[in-house]
């Protein structure tokens, strides 16, 4: 495990961070405007939840250092907040927990495996941090089987989003070329 960081390692995990904190941004938006989909059932509206995850497990499956997840989520919540998120200053909370939540997954494996499997562990933690955080700040008046109903769908989501979203865009980048100076760029395992 490389622990030291090039300064190509903190640019591109800016530039993930806040192309995905305007991303975060425009995700509110479709949240809202999403509300009316899901009026049948409303926890559903969490399988929406994962787009605001892909930062962190983009950052660290790209950067791979210790660090580079939270670094990611926290920029991005930092750019969604100064862009105006409905969410506030709680964005940065957020994206701290989040960003964390990725670290712990990728250091289980103390960051040497970058598969689909350390990749849907970090999108399933960053699911169970923001449900850790959420459920006392945004939905403490329902029942405790309402708020594992919304857990479910926030891990259904960042699995399908996240966790497989993340892997494909990361596969992508890495054809690309664009990543040729980063160990991802030269791996020869999938992620």
């Amino acid at each position: 495990m490389n622990v030291s960081w090039r300064t190509v390692d903190i640019v591109v995990t800016a530039a993930i961070a806040v192309a995905f904190g305007v991303v975060f941004w425009a995700w509110g938006l479709v949240w809202t405007a999403a509300e009316p989909v899901f009026i049948a059932l409303p926890p559903a509206q969490n399988v929406l939840y994962g787009v605001w995850f892909m930062a962190a497990i983009v950052a660290g499956l790209v950067v791979r250092r210790p660090g580079a997840a939270l670094f990611a989520e926290l920029v991005a919540a930092s750019i969604e907040a100064l862009l105006g998120g409905q969410w506030g200053l709680d964005t940065l909370a957020s994206g701290a927990i989040q960003g964390l939540a990725v670290e712990i997954a990728f250091a289980a494996f103390r960051y040497q495996r970058w598969d689909i499997i350390a990749t849907l562990l970090a999108a399933v933690l960053a699911a169970i941090g923001a449900w850790i955080h959420d459920m006392p700040v945004f939905y403490n008046t329902l029942a405790l089987g309402d708020q594992l109903v919304i857990g479910v769908f926030m891990i259904i989501g960042s699995v399908l989003i996240a966790g497989f979203g993340s892997s494909w865009l990361t596969r992508a980048l890495v054809r690309s070329g664009v990543l040729a100076q980063f160990p991802s760029g030269r791996a020869q395992t999938r992620v």
